[in-house]
């Protein structure tokens, strides 16, 4: 599935740099270079998603999930970095008086690109019908957005090709560099956003608030129904792997362990239908216990 989204998605950017340089299009530019550096991960992650599936050792506690989440850090600054220098290259040409470009061209290219991403989308649609993977549902929503922003361009520059008949016949020189501005708002939020959350993840910061709390309320009610009290949850994301470890207090002095077993197996049958990729420990305050 990744090798059809990353072929695709070659194709794609080579075709939108040769028309982008054709056509001088600075919105068609900045859609290529969002597309390589997302190729660029498509890349990584052909060769490093069989790490992810080995499993934990003494050596590496956390396993090999961390490999994903500095990928995912140097996609972030390399989105930024292509994102400011870009800007500074269609502000320069905003400065220097617009580029007019063929906005019924672009139209036609970008209606191409959205018919030909329509078609790649219900390919994979289908072929992922029998698979669960956070990775192919993250390609597939790509490709949506893709179909939706190809398709919106070219109905964006259709439009345009009138505004020489209406009172904003002015934009028109600045029409293309306006598409990859507001491109570029959309997407800086977005890669800053993706940034941040792998930084906290490689420290091991605890996830949002949001995240906390859903799974407390998958918790607590089987920590209660074997009268276990939770006094502490250490929740840390490593790349997509959620580890969670519920600190508990018992009501008397002597715990049961096939009491333990149960909750421990209860525990971990919620939270990972919840979360594909989790695992859930049960630890038990030593001062409350008698040994």
């Amino acid at each position: 599935m990744l090798k059809i989204s990353f072929f695709s998605g070659l194709l794609f950017a080579v075709f939108e740099f040769i028309f982008a340089i054709y056509s001088h299009s600075q919105s068609s530019l900045t859609d290529a270079v969002y597309d390589t550096a997302e190729l660029v991960f498509i890349a990584l992650l052909l060769f490093l998603t069989p790490l992810f599936h080995k499993p934990i050792s003494e050596k590496r506690p956390f396993g090999y999930f961390q490999i994903e989440t500095i990928f995912i850090i140097i996609k972030g600054i390399m989105m930024l970095s292509v994102t400011l220098g870009v800007s500074a290259e269609v502000l320069h040409s905003v400065i220097s008086g617009g580029n007019t470009v063929d906005n019924g061209l672009v139209s036609i290219f970008q209606c191409f690109l959205g018919i030909a991403s329509i078609i790649i989308f219900i390919a994979m649609n289908r072929l992922s019908n029998n698979l669960s993977s956070p990775t192919i549902k993250a390609e597939l929503l790509g490709w949506k957005l893709d179909i939706a922003y190809s398709l919106g361009m070219s109905f964006a520059f259709f439009i345009s090709l009138y505004l020489e008949k209406t009172p904003f016949y002015f934009l028109a020189p600045y029409f293309d560099q306006i598409v990859a501005i507001i491109i570029m708002v959309f997407m800086l939020p977005e890669s800053i956003k993706v940034l941040w959350r792998a930084i906290k993840d490689i420290f091991l910061f605890s996830p949002d608030k949001e995240l906390v709390e859903k799974i407390k309320m998958l918790c607590n009610p089987i920590m209660e129904q074997y009268h276990f009290e939770p006094v502490f949850y250490d929740i840390t994301k490593t790349g997509r792997h959620l580890w969670i470890a519920v600190y508990f207090q018992i009501e008397t002095n002597v715990l049961a362990m096939n009491d333990l077993a149960a909750a421990l197996k209860s525990v971990n049958e919620i939270v990972t239908a919840e979360f594909e990729e989790c695992s859930c420990e049960l630890i038990p305050d030593p001062f409350s216990l008698d040994y």
